[in-house]
């Protein structure tokens, strides 16, 4: 196994962390391979609000086309920032074992652990769960966040903010959860959060063969029900959507929401199947959830659009 197989990642610690995890996932099976740095356009526009700039594939074109164009053979992904349908000739090679879902809370030096009885600002860049943290609490006033989870941390402490949002997973896998961080277990997470995928060329046999090795088939069946129930319901990361499967025994549970932008409105499905019927899991719960009211959710944001 003498070839090397070139890593695509961004250059942020936290990118840059998963794509080493690869990197020796790769080495324990026998494969060499190396990291090549690529810069996506979320990384160059850290001012406008991520719902504001057609975000879907905003994080994974520039790797997309370094991988088409053959610079590299493999990229590697936070789940949630893949597009539903990928471009063509890229396939998924593996789905990792899946870390914390869930939303954190990252407290700026000071602020109360609970919320406060005036209004809280409250920061992100995430229109779900800007829409999320203003239905529970519909007086806050919520701020725009960019950057990578460095950057992001650092505006924190220097704002004067009651806190910020943040996933776990990409707080925990570089080192960074403060210990004052609260877990928002109300949130429901969007979908694949917490996983990381790895794709290649369709045609890349060798590739497909050495990413095999490490291929988790329980995340992978969770994330892709959450990801069908998001392309069913057409929506992207400027939609308010979320959705989370979780394996339980020889079943699959199966939550998911959709919002108004304002967090005024809400529509939530929940859904149970066995793993061996759960592959249209997903599918279904958008059908069902459009039925009950979803579909006037979504409506209304298209016409905000």
């Amino acid at each position: 196994m003498d070839k090397i197989i070139k890593i695509g990642t961004r250059e942020s610690q936290l990118a840059v962390w998963q794509a080493e995890t690869v990197k020796e996932l790769l080495s324990e099976n026998g494969y060499k391979s190396e990291l090549v740095y690529i810069k996506s356009e979320g990384d160059t526009d850290l001012k406008t609000p991520l719902y504001e700039i057609g975000v879907q594939g905003i994080f994974t074109r520039a790797l997309d086309i370094a991988l088409l164009g053959g610079e590299i053979d493999i990229a590697v992904h936070s789940m949630k920032d893949v597009p539903t349908i990928m471009a063509k000739g890229i396939v998924q090679a593996a789905v990792l074992p899946r870390a914390s879902f869930k939303d954190l809370l990252v407290l700026n030096h000071g602020a109360p652990t609970s919320h406060p009885a005036g209004t809280a600002i409250i920061a992100t860049s995430s229109i779900r769960r800007k829409a999320q943290w203003l239905n529970r609490f519909p007086g806050d006033q919520i701020e725009n966040l960019r950057g990578n989870v460095n950057t992001r941390l650092r505006k924190v402490s220097e704002s004067k903010w009651h806190g910020a949002i943040f996933a776990a997973a990409g707080l925990e896998r570089i080192g960074l959860r403060p210990e004052n961080a609260i877990e928002l277990d109300w949130m429901l997470p969007a979908p694949a959060q917490g996983a990381i995928i790895v794709v290649t060329r369709e045609l890349n046999t060798y590739c497909l063969d050495a990413c095999a090795a490490f291929h988790d088939n329980n995340t992978a069946l969770c994330t892709a029900i959450e990801r069908d129930f998001l392309r069913a319901l057409l929506g992207g990361c400027s939609t308010p959507i979320s959705a989370l499967a979780k394996i339980e025994g020889d079943d699959v549970s199966f939550e998911g929401n959709i919002l108004s932008k304002d967090g005024r409105l809400k529509k939530e499905v929940k859904k149970k199947m066995s793993i061996a019927g759960a592959a249209n899991l997903g599918t279904k719960a958008a059908t069902e959830l459009l039925a009950n009211g979803g579909l006037e959710i979504l409506n209304l944001i298209r016409n905000e659009d």
